[in-house]
């Protein structure tokens, strides 16, 4: 059978005009609010947004105008068949991953069939097309934005789907009725429509809420590995060109949230890698031998990690003193940032997350090996005390091979001056652990800090930093410092993480930013191990502004989205139910401590009520009755208040001659009532005054009506105090 084609056909009625422009109409803002949800995420190129927005800008037009511009399905066939060989180019030279070329195919083929609708299918495609705009930006954003966006293209959806089905219906029905009763019924159906489809997302997100909470997240989304990386990652690999870090010095984004048992010290530095090779303008990482065999997890999920660090010299074996080892527990709420790399504050000793496999290498930098899990939060345990500063100084003895091959390293074109420097500056020092503290200072205190980086990278950039421009972001000043210390026979490495963070006073948690990025060293001090150094002079202090405590809640609330709903796990499920039922628990206990609180000061009252009444019965007596008719006058007090009002009126009706009107009118007709002659209320007073037989009651009557009319409509004061001596010689008359 053949596809039933969508055009030529028009509406045969106002109401299925008014289903079809509404179906249009949110069919139009589905593939808008999935493209916006795709363009939210930031990862969206200009001339993507460009080119999509463009078309959806000449759609939204063409509805507005009632207008149809079609691709002949002919040239739709031509641009499908030309944007494989496209997709080919742009995944393997544009885009270069998976992910961003598939994007760029979703939205062209979006474009496409927003403007060659040929069959009813098409209508499904772009419903089809649009989900896959908001499953890519699942992909590429974790941010709370997507929740909303979510929400609302959830409730487009369903309006969608509701009114193609009955778009079709009224399409196959016989269709008869008057253009106002259409017209009336097309807003009708518009209104419920909205009113079902809002209704129906409640139900879903209500539901969705239950699940979220009864099932846990296990693993990070299957297509997460796919999405691109950003400097981020390459700044933490095993080869760092020389200004990775500055670049990611310049973004604000959020990387990771820190929580801390405890105050954490003033100069808190969260280890990524370590570098040990430079070739004169890239750092890198070597090892040596079968050095990084990975640490499996334990039944409990723990690293235990103080022995491989040990090995590695960033703990010694025996310690020295117990009161210089000082443990700082912290948890990490990860952004996905991309890297596998685990960021610790030196030196880490026991390690905690979801993830059941990491990596330890040479240098103590750990990274997480586990390829189903993203780094999405762990805790840990480091230890954050130094060696005394006699124990550094008194450093001395042989080094061990493998740190002279692996962190003596020079560069074969190093410039002969930074050599002569080193040793000129570190002339006075009588150690290795002077001599670096020697150097870190001089560096800090004659060279300025920057984030302007070069236009072109120099030859020597170290060399070029040291005698030429003199200032630079903290890679500079920690690659020459690193030099340095290797022309002076003191093992030296390189390390990349970030420094401090922000405090956040509203979780009680610290914020650490990609403008948080440092490099700093590490030098080796025989006796003591490695030991960190931080040449690069320190920032000023950030100024405090409106913005910047706006900024702290929306931070909080991101938090919170991370950990709560990015992060949600069993861990996290358990907490949630322990919580509550430890509240519930608490409450009810409190709950019935209050109520038998209440009822032992009642039995207390009563018993000592009912004494008194037994010594003094009268006087209860008289009391009772005196409140009951207090409480009597007060529960009709508004009553009372208005017939006494409406008393005073009707014995002066020149102060309100319509209200006084109709007090004498009721009179009236309750004493002609008692005559025989009741009036229904569906009768005029002209209509009962004829009803009444006996003709001189009906004349009173008659007139007591006339000058009822003049008072109650026309506001006559003459007429409303004439209404009693009328009313009294009706009422006079037997």
């Amino acid at each position: 059978m053949g596809a039933t084609v969508v055009h030529p056909w028009k509406p045969r009625s106002t109401i299925e005009a008014a289903v079809e422009r509404y179906f249009q109409v949110s069919l139009f803002l589905l593939v808008t609010i999935g493209f916006a949800t795709l363009a939210s995420t930031g990862r969206l190129d200009a001339l993507s947004v460009l080119f999509v927005g463009i078309a959806l800008i000449l759609r939204a037009y063409l509805l507005l105008k009632q207008r149809e511009f079609k691709i002949p399905e002919r040239w739709t066939t031509y641009f499908t068949l030309i944007y494989v060989l496209v997709f080919v180019v742009d995944l393997f030279m544009v885009s270069g991953n998976y992910v961003n070329a598939s994007i760029h195919l979703v939205l062209f083929s979006l474009v496409v069939k927003v403007f060659s609708v040929q069959r009813e299918r098409d209508y499904v495609y772009l419903a089809v097309l649009s989900f896959l705009a908001v499953l890519a930006a699942s992909v590429l954003t974790v941010d709370t934005m997507f929740l909303g966006a979510f929400c609302v293209f959830i409730l487009l959806a369903v309006n969608t789907f509701v009114s193609m089905e009955i778009r079709r219906s009224l399409r196959k029905a016989v269709f008869s009725g008057s253009a106002a009763g259409d017209r009336i019924a097309g807003r009708k159906l518009g209104v419920l429509l909205s009113a079902a489809g809002a209704m129906i997302v409640l139900a879903i997100v209500a539901i969705s809420a239950v699940l979220f909470f009864v099932l846990p997240r296990f693993s990070a989304g299957y297509l997460s590995g796919y999405a691109p990386h950003s400097d981020m990652v390459t700044g933490f690999s095993d080869h760092v060109n020389l200004g990775a870090i500055g670049r990611i010095q310049q973004t604000d984004s959020v990387v990771m949230h820190v929580q801390m048992d405890g105050h954490p010290p003033a100069d808190l530095k969260w280890r990524g890698v370590a570098l040990n090779i430079f070739d004169g303008q890239n750092w890198k990482y070597a090892a040596q031998g079968e050095s990084n065999e990975p640490a499996l997890t334990q039944d409990s999920g723990r690293f235990q990690l103080r022995k491989q660090q040990v090995q590695r010299g960033n703990l010694p074996s025996v310690p020295q003193d117990p009161r210089d080892f000082r443990l700082l527990h912290y948890r990490v709420i990860m952004e996905p940032i991309g890297t596998d790399v685990i960021f610790l504050a030196p030196v880490a000793v026991d390690l905690s997350g979801r993830f059941r496999e990491i990596g330890i290498d040479d240098s103590g930098a750990v990274t997480n090996l586990d390829r189903t899990r993203m780094t999405e939060s762990y805790e840990a345990v480091s230890l954050i005390s130094e060696p005394s500063g006699a124990r550094l100084q008194s450093g001395f003895g042989d080094l061990p091979p493998q740190l002279s091959k692996m962190y003596l390293q020079t560069p074969s074109s190093l410039d002969l001056r930074v050599q002569q420097l080193a040793e000129q500056v570190a002339s006075g020092a009588q150690n290795n652990y002077d001599k670096a503290i020697a150097i870190e200072k001089y560096l800090s205190e004659h060279y300025s800090y920057t984030l302007q980086l070069p236009s072109q990278t120099p030859k020597d950039p170290v060399a070029n930093f040291l005698f030429v421009r003199k200032q630079g972001h903290c890679e500079y000043f920690a690659s020459s410092m690193a030099l340095m210390l290797r022309t002076l026979g003191i093992p030296s490495r390189l390390v990349n993480g970030f420094r401090n963070g922000e405090y956040n006073d509203i979780t009680g948690n610290y914020i650490v930013r990609a403008k948080n990025a440092h490099t700093w060293v590490e030098a080796y001090i025989p006796n003591a191990g490695w030991k960190s150094f931080d040449p690069t002079p320190g920032d000023a202090a950030p100024v405090v502004t409106s913005f910047s405590r706006i900024r702290l809640y929306l931070d909080a609330a991101q938090e919170f989205w991370r950990e709560w709903v990015i992060n949600y796990d069993f861990g996290h499920q358990r907490e949630l139910t322990m919580s509550t039922v430890s509240r519930a628990q608490r409450g009810a206990f409190d709950l019935r401590r209050w109520l038998r609180k209440q009822y032992l000061s009642a039995l207390k009252i009563t018993r000592r009520v009912n004494s008194q009444v037994a010594g003094h019965p009268t006087e209860w007596v008289v009391a009772a009755v005196f409140l009951a008719g207090l409480i009597l006058v007060v529960w009709n007090s508004r009553r009372i208040v208005r017939r006494w009002n409406l008393r005073a009126i009707a014995k002066t009706p020149s102060k309100a001659p319509q209200v006084a009107a109709t007090i004498w009118y009721s009179r009236m007709l309750k004493s002609v009532a008692k005559k025989g002659y009741s009036k229904p209320s569906s009768q005029t007073p002209e209509e009962f005054v004829r009803t009444i037989e006996e003709p001189i009651l009906r004349g009173s009557v008659r007139t007591f009506t006339e000058h009822y009319e003049r008072a109650r409509f026309g506001e006559s004061v003459e007429s409303a105090e004439q209404l009693p001596e009328l009313y009294e010689e009706i009422a006079s008359k037997k």
